[in-house]
């Protein structure tokens, strides 16, 4: 079977938890499948890479990502299925399909319609990444959902797909690669005392990540415990601006905070993951969160929004702690979130135990080729 993969992220390009699922996965794929991948961005020698054409260059983002989509289906040799990742590769996928007559199967790792900040990046592209989104969900042969509570919110945005097309298929992680490192010469390398419990953050600076309601939870924790804030990209100056003023204030009322902005090398984060006092996912929305995987399969307690799929992944009381996001009342939920993260550090032994419950969870659970081969029978059914 020839399957051709279109994603927007690819490495050494990966920024998100698509990115890592499009790794991976297309990694393992290879073991039942010829597997040929189109994404955006420089030359790669893995990859058939698309950069924005230059007539495009000052355009609209949304407009950008149109010109790629138009550039990879002209590319494309005729697979037998075409998988897409989020909107910015789904209208590649749709147009391959009706092109070459081949079923095209999305994974929905997000939905545009959950999103609405995205208005504040994109403008009136917003609502060309809407119809794009749209239209790829109802006319693709298949839906991939990455978590139960992902496949609910393809139907509720998307009610005329047949449910049938839906199917559930959880995220992975590598977890022969994402293990406990008890070394730390990386972490002091970034200034950082792995001896003092710490409360990290990993994730890009967007509304979807909720970072703003950690900054003002951890204003409620005892400053002996640093926030180290691995967070770049801002989905706009505006929030950019917002979290540096949030920074600055923690500062100013003596609160340690180590803020990387720059992209890290996986040994880095395996090590920044496996010393930290707790790992904090402040999410408002969240498909599934590979992110909180990771941070498991390093034996690091969570403590988590209950949004999304991540109470498929986090176990509350179990592998860490659940934390109710209740929109109408943002307060509320920061010093929740103060709470949890204040009863994971200071019971260290609880906290040990949980990051070992998540461990054996994430194993268990969540490894790729199992991804891989579910994915594969969504192709085959969809050739038949």
């Amino acid at each position: 079977m020839r399957v051709t993969i279109v994603t927007r992220e690819w490495p050494p390009e990966i920024y998100g938890g698509a990115g890592v699922h499009v790794e991976y996965l297309a990694h393992q794929l290879q073991n039942y499948a010829d597997i040929a991948v189109h994404c955006f961005g420089s030359p790669r020698g893995d990859a058939i890479a698309h950069s924005v054409p230059l007539e495009f260059a000052e355009a609209n983002a949304a407009m950008q990502t149109l010109a790629v989509d138009l550039a990879i289906t002209a590319s494309m040799d005729r697979p037998d299925v075409v998988h897409s990742h989020t909107w910015y590769a789904n209208l590649a996928g749709h147009m391959a399909s009706l092109l070459h007559e081949i079923p095209h199967v999305l994974t929905a790792h997000s939905l545009e319609p959950l999103r609405p900040w995205k208005a504040e990046q994109l403008g009136g592209g917003y609502r060309i990444s809407c119809w794009v989104e749209q239209t790829a969900y109802e006319n693709a042969a298949a839906v991939i959902a990455v978590s139960d509570g992902m496949r609910r919110d393809v139907l509720d945005c998307y009610p005329s797909v047949d449910p049938d097309r839906v199917h559930v298929i959880r995220n992975g992680i590598d977890y022969a690669n994402y293990r406990h490192d008890p070394a730390t010469v990386e972490i002091e390398a970034l200034g950082i005392d792995p001896a003092v419990p710490y409360i990290l953050f990993v994730g890009r600076i967007t509304r979807q990540k909720g970072l703003p309601h950690l900054l003002n939870a951890v204003r409620h924790v005892g400053t002996e415990s640093p926030l180290v804030m691995c967070a770049s990209a801002p989905d706009t100056p505006e929030l950019g601006d917002e979290v540096r003023q949030l920074v600055a204030q923690l500062r100013t009322e003596g609160h340690l905070v180590h803020w990387i902005e720059e992209h890290l090398a996986r040994p880095t984060l395996i090590q920044l993951l496996s010393h930290a006092g707790v790992f904090v996912c402040p999410s408002v929305y969240e498909p599934l969160g590979i992110v909180n995987l990771e941070a498991m399969a390093c034996e690091t307690a969570v403590v988590a929004s209950d949004v999304g799929g991540i109470p498929e992944v986090v176990v509350d009381g179990d592998t860490g702690l659940l934390v109710h996001y209740d929109e109408t009342e943002p307060h509320e939920f920061d010093l929740a979130l103060a709470r949890a993260i204040q009863g994971v550090l200071g019971d260290p032994t609880r906290a040990r135990s949980m990051g070992l419950r998540g461990r054996e969870r994430a194993v268990a659970e969540f490894g790729w080729d199992a991804v891989a081969r579910k994915t594969v029978d969504v192709y085959r059914a969809v050739c038949q």
